[in-house]
């Protein structure tokens, strides 16, 4: 896959598919852009998509300085400046979720859509609970443990089915891989702990959806809620029924696809 060095001091690797409007993926906490599997080729069908694995993931490097959210969106809008893309759709999954917040608050010419999916604007006790609880495998570098623990993002129609773990195996690449990725990890985590944009959230000015499961148990519905509530003009989007977790996109990827590109067809960066 291609690389690029942008102006936050990092290299980010890439992969672009399709033609069309471009339409930047952001990845969430520990997964590099192989986990898009499901809906880049889909997505693809109409818009020019640009995944990427964030700083210290995949095959990015780390670069210097502290993770935050508000960091990883800076990285974010350097790639497409790197790319000579000056506005795109922003789609982000949980932690890219909020860094599409941050992209749309610092960056609004660049942003001409947001979807936030799988979001939050702030942590309330019970996220602060699971947020913490996946993050402690991290800490003590049971990789093992953290796989077991990612369960929680799928529903219990597909944990309980019975070729899961033959299921997740092809994912297995997509997480971290080292030390080095799980220390990137924990700091992920903890961006996560720390965001807090909910104040801030009316100053978005994109379009936005937000879409959120039902089953969500990292950032549930509620929480995606309380997000498009403060948006202006948002739209809000709950997925309900089996396979609708943190992970939908994986789980029900047609659906998703569907909820995603009407929404985009609606807003045409043209307009």
């Amino acid at each position: 896959m291609p690389q690029v060095s942008v102006r936050t001091g990092v290299t980010l690797n890439y992969e672009i598919t399709g033609d069309g409007e471009p339409l930047l993926l952001a990845m969430g906490t520990s997964g590099s852009l192989g986990l898009w599997a499901e809906m880049a080729p889909r997505l693809a069908q109409t818009h020019q998509v640009i995944a990427f694995d964030n700083r210290g993931l995949g095959g990015s490097d780390r670069g210097d300085g502290a993770i935050t959210v508000a960091s990883l969106a800076e990285d974010a809008s350097a790639l497409l400046e790197a790319l000579q893309i000056p506005r795109a759709h922003v789609v982000g999954w949980s932690l890219g979720s909020a860094m599409a917040q941050e992209m749309a608050l610092a960056h609004p010419d660049q942003v001409a859509t947001a979807v936030m999916y799988g979001t939050w604007g702030r942590s309330d006790g019970f996220q602060r609970a699971v947020l913490t609880a996946l993050r402690t495998p991290y800490v003590h570098r049971d990789m093992d443990a953290a796989l077991g623990s990612a369960g929680i993002a799928f529903s219990p129609q597909l944990l309980d089915h019975p070729d899961f773990a033959s299921m997740l195996e092809p994912m297995l690449p997509f997480f971290p891989q080292d030390e080095a990725q799980m220390q990137v990890t924990v700091e992920q985590w903890d961006a996560d702990l720390a965001h807090d944009t909910l104040d801030r959230l009316p100053s978005i000015t994109a379009p936005t959806l937000v879409v959120v499961g039902e089953q969500d148990l990292l950032t549930p519905p509620w929480q995606a809620k309380k997000v498009a509530d403060a948006i202006p003009g948002a739209r809000y989007e709950l997925v309900t029924g089996p396979g609708s977790s943190h992970g939908m996109h994986v789980e029900r990827p047609d659906d998703v696809h569907k909820i995603v590109a009407g929404f985009l067809e609606e807003h045409p960066i043209g307009r």
